[in-house]
């Protein structure tokens, strides 16, 4: 099949069963028509078309061994200008969105590349996981398919581990092997975009060495046509209306708690199995944190980007931008892109070819860069409110428009730069990113996106190599001339 089209991906959508719970509701018949998902539907859609389109080919797309062309997050580089190719085409995705779809396909597609190339890494005797990862990346690159992910036990009891909850079927685990595979029962928090065709299931926090943990150490993927596997929706945060809310109409991911209810995973879905050794290492050994996390950074930078934009309008179209307290703030976004863009452009030059095989962007830079950005960007929408000020509040629905009182909104909503009708919609748009719902969904999503960030800078800190600063230290206090 190869890389698909926007129409594709909606009929394979609307054509596979799953048991997606909104409200109280289970929903039937076709997902991309429901008010909850018809938003994000079009929206994954016009990203696939960017894929049917000739001008688009050679940017989106790569011709693979089968002869077809594939999505270029599939492509394994073995050059730095696999790596700028690569960059290309996640940059065009996430700039239609402004860097607002989080879990577009390049994400995971990249992770799953990467743990293809260190299939060694899944070896085990008896058992073919190397063999399954790699058929696995295969299907997935042919197929096209869209992958959503689950790695977050329930927050039932932080406390302590899941084989220490009052009940230990909480968090998903193994509770029987059977000739067929393996079946899993529990929950598991937070698969982002359950309108995906499959998810994987991966260890996210330590797993703890040891019998009590063992049934909570697994890796495996599934079709989320999968018996016994049910999605439970939060709130929508979308909305009908593209005026009123530019954002949150087009590009509310959703988020779902996964249940399984005695789910059999098949044999050659399973990656890794009761090694809690191998659940720790996973992503470090493969080194498929390195290539999300160059993902997310170059979609941090799209979304920098366009908030700076939209920052530096909102002040010249209310005559603002002359002060240079406003000009500081702005100055203060278009510094966070510069960085971002800094830190992608520093692990590329330092790309180096990692023990299987495939050219790897620096960790160094790129880990930087996801341990600061959950402290930048809760600060774009900071700016945004600082700028828009009351501004923000003084907007009326699409509705005040077509009503009587329209001469009012021309005379008193108009601005230096814009007519009200124009101001009022950009000043949504603000909204949309600094307060709405959906605004205030972003702000906890990049904050959390990559785990908690204490955890992420003790981590950092242990991993960082910090001896030829600290010998520099020492050699100036034992200089005596």
């Amino acid at each position: 099949m190869g890389a698909r089209s926007g129409k594709e991906f909606l009929q394979r959508l609307d054509g596979t069963p799953r048991e997606l719970w909104y409200g109280d509701k289970k929903l039937t018949g076709s997902v991309s028509v429901h008010p909850a998902f018809a938003g994000i539907a079009r929206s994954m859609a016009a990203l696939y078309d960017m894929q049917a389109s000739p001008e688009l080919a050679d940017v989106m797309t790569y011709q693979s061994q089968s002869g077809e062309r594939v999505g270029m997050s599939f492509l394994q580089p073995h050059t730095r200008e696999d790596l700028g190719r690569r960059r290309r085409m996640m940059k065009t995705w996430a700039d239609y969105s402004g860097g607002m779809l989080g879990r577009t396909a390049d994400y995971l597609n990249s992770a799953v590349m990467a743990m293809a190339s260190a299939k060694e890494f899944f070896g085990k005797e008896g058992n073919d996981y190397a063999g399954n990862i790699q058929k696995y990346y295969e299907h997935v690159r042919d197929s096209d398919l869209l992958l959503t992910h689950t790695l977050i036990n329930p927050q039932v009891n932080r406390a302590v581990g899941p084989s220490k909850q009052q009940d230990p079927f909480i968090a998903a685990r193994i509770v029987e092997k059977t000739s067929e595979g393996v079946v899993i029962r529990g929950a598991r928090m937070l698969a982002t975009l359950p309108i995906a065709d499959e998810i994987l299931v991966f260890p996210s926090t330590v797993i703890r060495s040891g019998q009590d943990d063992m049934p909570y150490s697994i890796a495996f993927a599934l079709p989320v046509s999968a018996k016994g596997l049910k999605f439970i929706c939060r709130e929508s945060f979308t909305s009908a209306s593209a005026y009123d809310h530019p954002l949150a109409s087009r590009f509310d991911e959703q988020d779902a708690v996964v249940v399984f209810d005695d789910v059999l995973v098949p044999w050659e879905r399973v990656f890794l199995l009761e090694d809690p050794d191998k659940a720790n290492k996973v992503n470090e050994a493969t080194d498929a944190i390195v290539f999300m996390a160059h993902q997310a950074t170059v979609r941090e930078l799209a979304k920098a980007e366009f908030v700076a934009g939209l920052a530096a309008l909102v002040a010249e179209t209310i005559g603002a931008d002359q002060f240079p307290n406003v000009q500081e703030k702005v100055t203060d976004l278009l510094l966070i892109a510069e960085s971002m863009r800094a830190f992608i452009d520093s692990s590329e030059a330092g790309a180096k070819t990692n023990k299987w095989g495939l050219t790897t962007p620096d960790y160094v830079p790129i880990n930087s860069a996801r341990n600061l950005w959950p402290k930048l960007a809760p600060t774009m929408a900071v700016v945004l409110k600082q700028i828009g000020a009351s501004g923000l509040m003084a907007i009326p629905p699409e509705e005040a428009l077509g009503s009587v009182a329209r001469p009012d909104l021309d005379r008193y909503y108009q601005s230096k730069l814009s007519a009200a009708e124009e101001r009022i919609h950009l000043f949504k748009l603000a909204w949309d990113v600094a307060g709405s719902s959906f605004g205030g969904r972003q702000d906890l999503y990049e904050r959390f996106f990559f785990g908690d960030p204490v955890r992420m800078a003790s981590a950092y800190y242990a991993w960082y190599n910090k001896e030829p600063y600290k010998q520099r230290v020492k050699e100036m206090l034992g200089r005596r001339e």
